[in-house]
């Protein structure tokens, strides 16, 4: 049986370095494989002030790739990954990435917000968001300056479809590995009687649906921004990781859709977990 398969792009800047860990914790939980992938990019190297030799920039790639895969192996394989290996292939980045996930059959993209070459101001990483939107994959998305600590609470976003179900299933499954609270939640501009019904018509669903204890229903209202409203939501609730569905019709794709990247920096200080498959 193929074991769960986690992959991880790397520039080995700071915020991808930082995926790698939470790509290694959440690894362990899952018994996964773990695929550390970097994709030679000459623009990145000359950010990194690499010395511009023939043949110098993939041997420096070669060997910071063997080393983090040496320190994942030694701090993760003995509490529970499966197995961790480095891959590097060369072309273009985003389809380099694509390409490893789908030959490689991996369940889980895991990458930081920003790289050596990404904005660095109001805007995720624009080669992230695009992989949010083209991959087949769910992506964890770890921002700039996030360290991975154990989350006490995971926050999930509905837009009360039925797919939410086998949605919030994926959240249940994170939310027992850390022992985790589950807020289930539904930002409104204005909160009229349909809201309240769809509300409560979803929590008489979803609680005999889910088998977990530490679930809250919150229905908030936001005048001026359901993202925004979101956002300060996380910050009030200390929510620890945003999860959201990706599909048509639902609250990520509707909030999402125009201007990915600056949208998703709503989201800039906190991890944020796109469900792409059920």
């Amino acid at each position: 049986m193929k074991p769960y398969t986690i992959l991880c792009p790397t520039d080995f800047s700071e915020c991808s370095l930082n995926a790698i860990e939470y790509a290694a914790k959440l690894g362990e939980k899952y018994e996964a494989h773990l695929i550390i992938f970097h994709v030679p990019n000459k623009e990145d190297y000359n950010k990194l002030n690499l010395p511009n030799k023939p043949g110098e920039e993939l041997q420096f790639s070669q060997n910071k790739l063997n080393n983090l895969v040496k320190t994942v192996r030694e701090e993760s394989l003995s509490k529970g990954l499966t197995s961790c290996e480095g891959l590097i292939n060369e072309g273009k980045t985003i389809e380099a990435i694509m390409d490893c996930a789908a030959v490689n059959k991996v369940d889980l993209i895991v990458m930081g917000t920003e790289g050596v070459n990404e904005f660095k101001k109001n805007y995720i990483g624009t080669t992230t968001s695009k992989i949010v939107s083209r991959s087949a994959q769910d992506v964890f998305v770890i921002p700039r300056k996030v360290f991975f600590k154990m989350p006490r609470k995971l926050v999930y976003a509905t837009d009360y479809l039925e797919e939410d179900k086998l949605a919030i299933q994926k959240v249940v499954d994170i939310a027992k590995f850390f022992d985790s609270e589950i807020d289930i939640v539904h930002v409104g501009v204005k909160l009229g009687v349909t809201d309240k019904a769809l509300h409560q018509s979803m929590i008489e669903e979803i609680t005999p649906f889910i088998n977990y204890e530490k679930i809250n229903f919150v229905l908030k209202a936001y005048q001026d921004d359901p993202g925004l409203g979101l956002e300060s939501y996380l910050v009030s609730a200390k929510g620890d990781i945003l999860f959201t569905l990706s599909m048509k019709k639902s609250w990520f794709d509707q909030l999402f859709t125009q201007n990915l990247s600056r949208k998703m920096s709503y989201f800039i200080n906190k991890p944020l977990y796109v469900i792409k498959t059920l």
